[in-house]
């Protein structure tokens, strides 16, 4: 029973429309349950409030701390012919716990490395994954990697999907943060759409190369951006 209870597991996709069908890389927490001492007033009782996933924008940030995803993902000229592009990928806030691993989709990463790690007893890359171990309160980890992140969707368009994001605990979703900077730089695309649409909690900001947005929320958070040819 008590063992159930520590049971966690946070899963953020990095990015990049990579993972199932439509996701090209998935970024995976896994934190593993065998040493329950990292459990603290946060959680001390799970039920007291509980969002099963339905999405849900947080217009207030929340006062605590919580998991903070950063994304910079850059394309090039050659991103429309290969969909390859450059992520930059940090966590800030990662839950305390003893063992965890960063999963992406293994034929759509490439050239995985830790650029920064830190308040983590070990980190190091195996395969398609980073693996962690005695993550401590106020850690933050940084990758970069290359990533086959932009798929064709007809028209002369193209898409990134990022997610599903969610902080997962037992059967519960609890507050995340998920900002990313998409720099379109000499790839002749231009923005056309995102989705969800802007509001309170999802804030999105474009120019003329490139797009930002910051999510604050709970549940599960898909987000799709559209481009179109700049000619």
């Amino acid at each position: 029973m008590q063992n159930e209870l520590f049971r966690h597991r946070l899963n953020l996709a990095a990015a990049l429309s990579l993972l199932l069908a439509v996701l090209p890389v998935q970024s995976s927490t896994h934190a593993y349950d065998d040493e329950p001492d990292w459990f603290d007033d946060e959680f001390a009782d799970p039920t007291a409030h509980v969002n099963e996933g339905e999405l849900v924008f947080l217009a207030q940030p929340p006062d605590e701390a919580v998991h903070h995803l950063r994304n910079v993902v850059t394309l090039n000229r050659g991103s429309r012919e290969s969909g390859w592009v450059r992520l930059e990928q940090c966590h800030h806030n990662i839950d305390r716990v003893p063992r965890a691993q960063i999963l992406f989709h293994e034929d759509r990463i490439r050239n995985l490395r830790i650029e920064h790690a830190e308040n983590i007893g070990r980190a190091w890359v195996e395969g398609a994954s980073v693996q962690l171990t005695d993550v401590g309160e106020g850690s933050s980890l940084c990758l970069d990697a290359d990533s086959q992140a932009l798929i064709v969707v007809g028209d002369g368009r193209f898409q990134v999907t990022n997610g599903p994001f969610m902080r997962r605990f037992l059967d519960g979703y609890y507050p995340m943060r998920v900002s990313e900077h998409l720099l379109l730089a000499d790839s002749g695309l231009r923005f056309a759409a995102i989705a969800p649409a802007r509001q309170p909690g999802f804030e999105v900001e474009v120019g003329a190369d490139s797009i930002r947005f910051d999510a604050w929320f709970e549940g599960r958070l898909l987000t799709e951006i559209v481009l179109e040819p700049a000619d």
